[in-house]
């Protein structure tokens, strides 16, 4: 039987309880992943990525921001959210070992945080809208 797409397949974390952590990776697309065709694009990524997030698909999930019709330090914003640190640590050590680190995405920021930490540490509800 042919494994779905990630896109198609239904994220396990997301049936789970919020994450515990959630990464903001932002990322500038270097010239030659630009150079590449987007189909030879998609099939980098179902190459190098899709596996990475394949394994660790209990713990981790990503969803993909585009911005560089809007900014232009960085192109995209790669938002992982994550159960625990180590799986999050170890889905970033794989992804080190595949050419989108550094070598057709350079990593510009990476900025961890916790949802509504502000709140949760002194026993009130977060603010919402």
């Amino acid at each position: 039987m042919q494994e779905k797409p990630m896109s198609a397949q239904t994220t396990p974390l997301a049936e789970k309880a919020k994450p515990e952590i959630t990464v903001f990776m932002l990322v500038k697309s270097l010239p030659e992943w630009l150079a590449f065709p987007p189909d030879e694009r998609f099939r980098l990524l179902g190459e190098h990525v899709e596996p990475v997030l394949r394994q660790y698909a209990d713990d981790v999930r990503l969803r993909f921001y585009d911005v560089e019709f809007y900014a232009t330090r960085v192109t995209d914003v790669w938002v992982w959210e994550a159960t625990n640190h180590h799986s999050y640590q170890l889905l970033v050590e794989a992804l080190r070992e595949t050419p989108f680190w550094d070598r057709y995405f350079a990593i510009v920021e990476i900025l961890p945080g916790v949802e509504n930490a502000y709140a949760v540490n002194y026993g009130r509800q977060p603010l919402a809208a």
